[in-house]
This record gives C-alpha cells, structure tokens and sequence, in this order.
C-alpha cells in the first residue's frame, strides 16, 4: 500500500502550506537557537585554542549531512525525514534506529531547551517555568504549522539582532585583541574533534525542515534549496559570534564561562547588552524548543504510521491538520523530563543520538543512482565517517549512555520482530 492508512476515520495527510522562506525559516530557528549560547564554552573546555577548527569541522559534518538529506528528502517528500530514508534504502531495521535516535535524542534535546528558558527567565524556578514553556509551544504546535512559521520567524529575527549586537560591541571594543585567535599547543587532535561533535549540536536542526515534507510546497524543489541556505546563514552567524567572543575572552576565560555572551558583553564593557544577552538566550531557546517539538511529533507521526510505536499517535487533526496525538505525547514526556531531571549531559547525549541519526542519511544517500539525484560520491563518504567520528569522540558517558539506548531500541525492535503476528 502506498498510502498510509487512516486512524478513526480521520484524514492521515498533512496540507502543504510552507514555501521556501518558510522552510529555511523553520531550519533557522532550529539551528539558531540555544546552542550558540550554550554549546560554545564546553567546546572550547574539549577544543581549547581550537575552537575555530572544530566549528569548521563540525561545518563540514553538516553539510555534507544537509546535502544528503537534501537530495533523500527531494525524492521522499513525506513527514519522517531518516526514518523514512533509512528504510526505503536500507531496509527496515535502519529506518527504525534512525527513527528511534532522532527521537530519544532529540526528546533530551528538547528538555534542555525547555531548561535553559527556565534558568534564563528565572534560575529560582527553572523547572516551572521549562514546564509551563513546554505546555505553551505544544499548544502553539498543536493549532498549527502555519502559526508556528510565524512564531518561528519572530524568533528568529529577535535573536539575529542580539547576536549581531554582541559582535558589533566585541569586535569594536578596546578589550578586543585578534592575537586571542592564535591556535596554541592546547588544541590537541582528540580534544578538537570532541569539541566539534559538541558544537555539532548548535548545527543539527537543519533536516527539520526534511520532516515537514508532507507540508512544503513543491517539496522537489523547496527542500533542496531549503536547507543549504538555512545551513549557509547559521555558519556565518556562527562563525562571526564565535570570532568575537574569543577576541575578548581568550580560550581559557571562553572555556570556564557559564554565559559566554554575557560575559563577553561585560568584557568589552557593554554592560547595558548583558541583561539583552539574557532575553535573547531565552527567546533563542524557545525558539529551539517549538522547532524540536514540531521535528519529533513529525518522526513519531512516521513511526506510528509504521507501528513501531502505538498507532494510535497516527492520528491528524480533521482541522488544524497536525499529528495532534503525537504532539501531545511527546509535549508530556518532555515536560515530564523537564519538571524532574539534571540535563547537563543532554547536549552529549543529543549529538550522539542525532549524529547516528545522520549517519543512517548519509548511507542511505549513497545507495542513491545518478538519476535520483545522488550526491557526488565523497559528499555522503565523508559525512557518514564524519557522523561516525564525532559521535565516538564525545565524552566517554554521552557515548555510553547513547550506545546504551540505542541498542536498547534494536532490542525492542527484535523482540516485536520475534513476536508471533496476530489477526485480528
């Protein structure tokens, strides 16, 4: 059958409503969120003087993932992104895994959004406060794709301002000093390489715009031009506020800051920018979250279909034309997350799991013929053994814990293979 089926009697396709702009919108907000305020101090703790390399390399990942992705998603414009990839090409088992990574990876992910809004706005209550931005994006999700494009625009226009007003301060300060640039003897092979897989997590949201095919228009067309300018704009952002703050801070102030931003806005003595930086990091973090909640209940919406988790979450709205179930479900189990757990880990975590999310993509883009559209062979060469090297870089537990859950999922989806098959 070529058409998934029908829950309850409810119409089961999603209305293509989002042009380019939109698209490249919706991957912005995902990339250019919380991670450039979060990601960056870490990296360079693992990167040292070498953060500028490892912020190329994990580039480089990117691309050639987005490339991949791009062509796949041209050629399977459906809601599902790698998880509809995998087993189209590779066969049903990876479509799983791939599936199964995005979403537990990407479910942290969302929880330590939802975190960092609640110690931006008030760091007495942040559980409270990740809870109730939980409740309040579901329910902007829930009512809409289109509401949450504007939304999404919204936010993103707010953080682009913030960040370029960081930049113009730091690079226009007498505290700047391009000689803090210079890559010292601290930036070890090992230690760049664990600092790309961490900045990796600011780059991965572009693909959200792959599990939104079945509401793109001309999804042939949008998806591949959607996705390299979305991921274009974030590198230069990114390389831009990554070059200012180090200019005043150095390697080892940027490696031991707990706001690299702030702190950089108080060290080219902007400190009007500082209380702007906090607001900014909230909103950026919000707007990470309403992309993480609309890219996950997409994968679930996929997998259900599949029942590879219950059907009932298959379910779309006869009105707002969204997979209301699965957006609820996962809207629940992050704010179960957020009320209770310690996310300092989640970036690790995440970039495993989504890292071998990509991995599935860029095998799957390799099986691709010339005539549907295949990549240059190197593109999905270099980003599945880049996929593959970042992820085993990263801190020893984020690589235990990931390897951990993902073969937990290939246990479970052994053991349903094993069960004998009813029917009923």
């Amino acid at each position: 059958m070529s058409k998934p089926s029908t829950t309850a009697g409810m119409p089961d396709e999603l209305n293509r409503r989002l042009g380019v702009p939109d698209a490249v919108v919706i991957g912005l907000g995902s990339m250019i969120g919380a991670g450039i305020f979060a990601a960056l101090a870490p990296a360079t703790r693992s990167a040292g003087s070498g953060l500028l390399i490892g912020l190329v390399l994990a580039a480089v990942v990117a691309y050639c993932n987005a490339t991949s992705s791009a062509r796949l998603a041209a050629r399977y414009p459906a809601s599902g992104g790698t998880y509809v990839y995998g087993r189209e090409r590779l066969g049903e088992f990876w479509g799983y895994l791939a599936g199964w990574a995005f979403v537990v990876g990407k479910t942290a992910s969302c929880a330590a959004m939802a975190l960092t809004v609640g110690s931006y706005v008030w760091p007495g209550q942040a559980n409270a406060v990740a809870v109730a931005a939980v409740v309040a994006l579901t329910a902007i999700n829930y009512t809409g794709v289109q509401k949450s494009a504007l939304l999404t625009r919204v936010i993103v226009a707010v953080v682009l301002a913030v960040l370029a007003a960081v930049v113009v301060a730091t690079l226009t300060s007498s505290a700047s000093d391009a000689a803090r640039l210079d890559v010292g003897e601290d930036a070890a092979f090992g230690g760049v390489l664990q600092g790309a897989g961490l900045l990796f997590f600011a780059f991965a949201g572009y693909a959200r715009i792959a599990t939104l095919g079945e509401e793109v228009r001309d999804p042939a067309r949008t998806i591949p031009r959607a996705i390299p300018i979305a991921l274009g704009i974030t590198l230069v952002v990114y390389a831009l506020v990554a070059v200012a703050v180090l200019t005043v801070l150095g390697p080892k102030e940027l490696a031991e800051a707990a706001a690299p931003l702030s702190d950089a806005a108080r060290a080219a003595g902007a400190d009007w920018l500082v209380p702007v930086v906090r607001v900014g990091a909230a909103v950026a973090a919000l707007g990470s979250l309403l992309a993480l909640i609309l890219g996950v209940s997409r994968t679930t919406l996929a997998m259900a279909r599949d029942r590879h988790l219950p059907h009932a979450l298959a379910a779309v709205h006869p009105k707002f034309k969204v997979p209301h179930r699965a957006e609820l479900a996962v809207g629940v189990v992050v704010a179960v997350v957020a009320a209770t757990a310690d996310v300092r880990g989640a970036i690790g975590f995440s970039s495993f799991g989504v890292l071998a999310y990509y991995a599935v993509a860029n095998a799957s883009a390799w099986t691709l013929s010339p005539d549907e559209g295949r990549p240059a062979r190197v593109i999905p060469a270099v980003g599945l053994a880049g996929c593959l090297a970042l992820a085993f870089a990263l801190p020893a537990s984020s690589v235990i814990w990931g390897a951990a859950v993902l073969a937990l999922g290939a246990a479970a989806y052994g053991v349903r293979r094993m069960m004998p098959t009813r029917s009923s």
